[in-house]
């Protein structure tokens, strides 16, 4: 099962129910009734969660015994954090549907808050009948016998993942935890060398692994992985773990407690969920990872990438907010923040939360990209330019994984018809990072719309379609190639696709009813540009468009080379 199956799986297991009904549910309710019903049924499908539960849980007080509004509060409540009410309704579900797999899973780990842990082995075994079922309780049940001291029962449960090869990394990775938990070094090294080569990008691993070698005396080799890992991601957890290991500094064990490491099965099954379908059961998770209290700084910035990933932006704030001032994740907590204010239109907060951390801290480069990004985004490139620069001249040496901040700085250059700048951005973009389809799109285009360097721009749009064969934007950037070429059938080959990609886009519809005029199909051309003018193009487009409304496109002047900056001629 791959890594989306597996989040749509979550989905459909756990989603279902907290915002989905049957139309005519309150149909047999009184109306006092009906109105909380369907107050708080609006209210979860907008995902506010807070008024969801208060709604649902006055119509609850209504119909105390109702199955669909228990099922429905409880997992609100649990959305919200509220553990014990939530273990309370998780109960009261079970009374009515012992196979509730959410709720077997909250009061296992009710049990295993309490060390009962057989207790929460049969909760666990109960929500264990799919294949997520299985690998959310598996990791679970494996952890309750680690927090009996058993080693083998514990590794021997993990087995149980070999059924599923999507499940391997679960597997290697929780069996070097708990044997390191458990003080077994031989097998925690075996473990995590295997989960650090089938995954070594992944975060947890390398400071997993890395922590097991600091704590055995092999501090070398835990700043290779770390510095192996920096070198493409610019992660500040890992920077931390890198200068402690460089001062020598022995470093507390990764997981102190079964707890923590329930909270990790959790938090690794979470950072997986983040489609539309799968968001709502990571935020379950979240909450629930939160409860065993174990890297708390780590678990709130879970939660608040979480809720931005649902737009619940004051959400997000609030999570963010939590995180510790001397966590190494503060300074990405104030960006998160400050993006999230940005997205609640609140744009100069956003600017002041930014600056005041650049001005703590003048050498934070992601703080000046996401301040630059923010600029950008309020189309002031003025300051979006000048900020990238800023960032551009922390970077030493340049790496692949600053391609963005030269694409950013390329793209705001542009805009402010600053092209020599902006072509040097964008070429550099691309030393950096050759494949990117983005960089090849804009800065083809670009060159097309300006009709410098044809057959170079024409190549890199071309790449860029290969890569990019269903994004409407770059398949519109081709046909414009070809237009502008003067091929106007291959031109609406091409624009036509784009259209059906992106029917709403009043550029693209303006590009092809340019190409229709000129194949002879003038009438089609007038409807897509009446099609572009009705899709509120920006101001000078709409002037545009309207005099081709009115006119049409003049007569077809013949192509006149254009000469490139080398001197050589363009056809």
């Amino acid at each position: 099962m791959t890594r989306l199956l597996l989040r749509a799986a979550l989905a459909a297991t756990f989603c279902g129910p907290l915002f989905m009904s049957p139309a005519s549910a309150y149909e047999r309710m009184d109306p006092s009734l009906a109105g909380s019903y369907l107050a708080g049924r609006s209210a979860a499908k907008l995902r506010d969660n807070d008024m969801a539960s208060d709604f649902l849980s006055n119509a609850l007080k209504v119909d105390a015994g109702n199955p669909l509004l228990t099922e429905r509060v409880f997992l609100l409540e649990l959305s919200e954090g509220n553990i014990d009410t939530a273990e309370d309704y998780a109960t009261r579900v079970l009374s009515f549907n012992s196979q509730h797999r959410m709720a077997r899973i909250v009061l296992g780990l009710r049990d295993f808050r309490a060390r009962h842990y057989d207790e929460a082995r049969k909760n666990f075994q109960q929500a264990a009948y799919t294949p997520v079922g299985e690998l959310t309780s598996t990791l679970l049940i494996a952890w309750s016998y680690a927090g009996e001291g058993e080693l083998n029962l514990a590794l021997k449960a993990l087995d149980r993942l070999d059924s599923n090869d999507s499940f391997a990394n679960f597997k290697s990775f929780h069996a070097g935890l708990v044997a390191d938990y458990l003080g077994n070094a031989i097998r925690a090294e075996a473990s995590y060398r295997k989960a650090f080569e089938e995954a070594s990008s992944s975060l947890r691993v390398v400071q997993a692994y890395g922590n097991f070698l600091e704590r055995s005396g092999r501090g070398a080799e835990a700043q290779k992985i770390y510095q192996t890992f920096l070198d493409s991601d610019d992660n500040p957890l890992i920077a931390a773990a890198l200068e402690s290991a460089k001062k020598n500094v022995k470093p507390q064990p990764f997981l102190a407690t079964p707890g923590a490491g329930a909270a990790e099965a959790l938090f690794s099954l979470a950072t997986s969920m983040t489609d539309e379908q799968s968001i709502d059961v990571a935020l379950l998770y979240a909450r629930l990872a939160l409860s065993f209290n174990a890297d708390r700084p780590v678990m709130f910035t879970l939660l608040g990438d979480t809720y931005e990933d649902m737009k619940q932006f004051e959400k997000a704030i609030e999570a963010y907010s939590q995180v510790a001032q001397d966590s190494p994740l503060r300074a990405n907590a104030d960006m998160e923040i400050a993006v999230s204010l940005q997205r609640l239109d609140r744009k100069q907060e956003a600017l002041d939360r930014l600056k005041e951390l650049i001005a703590r801290d003048s050498t934070n480069y992601d703080a000046i990209v996401t301040l630059g990004n923010i600029y950008r985004n309020n189309e002031d490139y003025v300051n979006a330019a000048k900020t990238y620069d800023d960032a551009i001249a922390l970077i030493s040496p340049a790496v692949a994984g600053h391609w963005r901040v030269f694409y950013y700085d390329g793209i705001s250059h542009e805009r402010l018809k600053q092209w020599d700048m902006a072509e040097k951005s964008f070429r550099k973009a691309l030393e950096l990072s050759p494949d990117e389809p983005s960089v090849l799109n804009y800065l083809g285009y670009s060159m097309i719309e300006k009709k410098i360097n044809l057959p170079e721009a024409m190549e890199m749009v071309k790449k860029a379609v290969e890569l990019r064969p269903n994004d409407g934007y770059i398949i519109d950037s081709l046909g414009w190639a070809y237009f502008q070429l003067g091929d106007y059938e291959e031109a609406v080959s091409h624009i036509e696709r784009a259209v059906e990609l992106l029917p709403a886009d009043p550029i693209i519809a303006e590009h092809l009813g340019d190409a229709y005029w000129r194949v002879g199909r003038k009438l089609e051309a007038k409807f897509q540009w009446q099609h572009a003018k009705d899709n509120k193009p920006e101001p000078d487009d709409l002037k545009r468009i309207e005099g081709k409304l009115k006119d049409g496109l003049p007569d077809e002047v013949p192509v006149t080379p254009v000469q490139n900056a080398t001197g050589q001629n363009n056809g």
